[in-house]
């Protein structure tokens, strides 16, 4: 297992802008070094550990675009419709022998390897045929309708980049290249507990006082969509020792440990300490809301991200920080989701100096374009908010107010959940 140093979160200054403490986040975390070789049906969702190149040239022949006929260009007038003889038939997986003559054509196929000495490819629905003789009408181009041999991606080139998470577009990619097997990453292993003396679970009888745990499985599920395994490490009581020895004790076999609530400054919160005890626990003061407390740090090396105990928060800490995080350690190289740009349909003041994310759900505004809507209740306790939200809008530091019509940052909950 590769370890973290025990300061690679280390900061002691004034509140970091979002953007700085995520700057430093990909600086100082490192990917697991371990490797593996999985088949290429096992890689959806991994992280690819090298380059990969094209074992052959994708497509690895010209071949035809449409159904219809091969030709040769230099055959066809210039001036009028020309008739060519039928000579042959070609179809995908059934490659013509030898070459087109002159003044012939040959019916192919779509995907069929383009006949040797043909360079364009006539359309079925554009000629004339009559007793084994196509007419061709003036103007068909040159090169129409082919497909050149790699033009999609060259023998030897890098078709794939390390760092990138598998996809099926890129496991299609990886297949029409010749790979059957890829090197990944290997997956984290990341373990999650909640805490507090009021945390219960669900199905259970409530105790007066008591919640049931939201967070424990909304993280568990956040974190099944990356590529690692996760261990319910289940909920943690406010007692300082039991607390100090089960991360000790779960840290000893993680990658990446993730706790939700008891680490703020209060009488009942003991995770500062616990972690403090065994390893390093560095506060990101962030300017943001919601999210306080956020905190980032280590334990035996391994990386340990407290969460803030309110679920919206939460959420939102592990979307914007504890993903980019995760991601990076397990090897990734694009960690920040894309925002877009829509229209805000609230008004809404804040701070200066802290970033914002607003719950919001998209509608039509009045010009046809996506406009945001906040919910209504904005507090960090309203889980239905996340269900009937669409995602977040993000204000940044330097806005103090919106009004209708302002053009703001949107995170889709669907860019950064499946």
């Amino acid at each position: 297992m590769t370890q973290l140093t025990d300061d690679c979160f280390a900061f002691g200054g004034k509140l970091l802008p979002v953007a700085e403490a995520l700057a430093m986040l990909d600086a100082r975390v490192g990917a697991v070094a371990e490797r593996e070789e999985i088949d290429l049906g096992a890689a959806d969702g991994r992280v690819l550990a090298a380059d990969l190149e094209a074992a052959i040239a994708s497509p690895p022949h010209d071949n035809v675009a449409v159904d219809g006929y091969a030709l040769r260009f230099a055959d066809l007038s210039t001036t009028g419709d020309t008739d060519l003889r039928l000579a042959g038939r070609a179809a995908a997986g059934h490659p013509l022998a030898g070459r087109i003559a002159p003044g012939t054509a040959v019916r192919v196929f779509t995907g069929a390897v383009l006949p040797a000495g043909a360079d364009c490819v006539v359309m079925q629905e554009d000629i004339r045929l009559d007793a084994g003789t196509i007419t061709v009408p003036v103007g068909l181009k040159a090169g129409a309708n082919r497909r050149l041999a790699g033009e999609d991606v060259a023998a030897g080139a890098v078709a794939l980049a390390a760092g990138a998470r598998l996809r099926p577009q890129e496991i299609a990619l990886a297949a029409a290249i010749g790979h059957d097997r890829l090197p990944v990453f290997r997956r984290l292993r990341l373990g999650v507990f909640s805490t507090g003396d009021e945390i219960q679970e669900p199905g259970t009888a409530l105790r007066p006082g008591a919640v049931y745990d939201a967070n424990r499985h909304m993280l568990m599920a956040l974190a099944r969509q990356l590529p690692v395994d996760v261990v319910d490490l289940g909920i943690l009581a406010d007692d300082r020792a039991t607390i100090t020895r089960r991360l000790g004790e779960a840290a000893a076999d993680l990658d990446v440990l993730v706790t939700s609530g008891g680490v703020s400054t209060g009488e009942e919160d003991h995770v500062k300490a616990a972690v403090e005890a065994q390893g390093a626990l560095h506060f990101w003061r962030i300017a943001i809301k919601p999210g306080r407390p956020l905190a980032l740090g280590t334990i035996a090396g391994t990386a340990f991200i407290g969460l803030p105990g309110n679920p919206v928060a939460a959420m939102v800490c592990f979307l914007r920080f504890a993903r980019p995080l995760i991601l990076k350690r397990a090897g990734a190289r694009d960690l920040a989701p894309a925002l877009f740009r829509v229209a805000a349909g609230f008004s809404h003041k804040k701070k200066p100096d802290r970033r914002e994310w607003v719950r919001a759900r998209l509608a039509r505004g009045g010009d046809g374009g996506l406009c945001a809507r906040k919910f209504e209740r904005q507090g960090s306790g309203i889980i239905s908010s996340l269900v009937q939200s669409d995602g977040l809008v993000e204000i940044a530091e330097d806005v103090t107010r919106l009004e209708p019509g302002t053009m703001v940052d949107f995170l889709p909950f669907s860019e950064v959940m499946r």
